[in-house]
């Protein structure tokens, strides 16, 4: 059976996406016994740190083994290393206790240096693929051995996030319920209906066995439940079905930022707070898995 692909997005930064990805991965992984690959396709690289830390990072990125190398293949005719899969694919990650069956793919800063000109490659390279088909030739190959595939995408809706977009199934919106977060939304829904379109025009959805990418649904982060315009903006969310807002809500705290952090042999509740937050992902991977489920009925 293939992965379930599932990119986190929002145009807008700072909405703990990277931390959720992060936390439903693990909690899918450690809780669920899943097989789960994350993909860092920001290249902020927060979620290649918060599994890997910087110095592993910092090692891989040193020798081209992450997705830049990938991209990089593709945008010029001589790429200095090949783009390995192998290589790259980093296996059981994260720091935490009895977490097995967790990988990643690192994203790099350097693609920041080449972001602008990935639209170049359908016309730069002899391979007549598509800007945004890069990510799938790159990681196609091991997707089946997953049951899970998240992928952790910058926060705009450039080619990076199109890539991830183009392998995806489902997506998933992160979103602080206040104005700024929350006003794009239509915004980035009808960009990736327009997006999906724009492929199935070419019938290279064909390659990828699926013709639409399904908003899974919005889940609420960072929310502060003595904020007036939080509770206000909560109960809109919940109004309305179009965007299907998840039933988990992801309050403020600090232990948030803390994760972010990578320190060896901790257990996931160590990580994630013996409190509420961590059984609140093992909530919402449980949301996910049921809705999936339903859809495929």
């Amino acid at each position: 059976m293939r992965a379930k692909v599932i990119s986190f997005i929002n145009m807008k930064g700072g909405v703990a996406k990277t931390t959720t990805t992060v936390g439903t991965a693990s909690a899918m992984a450690g809780y669920f016994g899943k097989r789960v690959l994350v993909i860092d396709m920001d290249p902020q690289t927060n979620a290649t740190v918060m599994l890997i830390g910087d110095n592993k990072w910092a090692e891989l990125n040193e020798k081209d083994l992450t997705l830049y190398t990938a991209f990089q293949e593709k945008l010029f005719s001589r790429s200095k290393v090949p783009f390995s899969l192998e290589e790259t694919l980093q296996r059981d990650v994260g720091n935490l206790d009895r977490v097995k069956g967790l990988d990643l793919l690192p994203s790099s800063l350097k693609l920041l240096r080449i972001q602008d000109q990935l639209y170049e490659i359908g016309k730069k390279t002899d391979y007549g693929v598509q800007p945004y088909e890069v990510l799938a030739l790159a990681v196609n190959p091991v997707v089946p051995y997953y049951d899970y595939v998240f992928i952790d995408c910058p926060p705009n809706m450039g080619i990076l996030t199109k890539n991830a977009l183009y392998i995806s199934d489902y997506y998933i919106i992160p979103a602080i319920p206040d104005i700024l977060s929350t006003y794009g939304f239509p915004e980035v829904i009808d960009q990736i209906i327009d997006f999906s379109n724009e492929w199935k025009e070419k019938e290279l959805w064909k390659a990828q066995k699926k013709e639409e990418i399904i908003l899974l649904g919005i889940v609420a982060t960072k929310v502060k439940n003595s904020n007036p315009l939080h509770k206000r903006k909560l109960e809109e969310l919940e109004d309305n079905e179009s965007i299907q807002p998840f039933h988990t809500v992801f309050p403020e705290n600090a232990r948030f930022a803390e994760a972010a952090e990578y320190r060896e042999s901790m257990t996931f509740r160590q990580k994630w707070g013996y409190q509420k937050q961590a059984d609140l992902f093992l909530q919402f991977s449980r949301e996910i898995m049921e809705r999936i489920e339903r859809n495929e009925r």
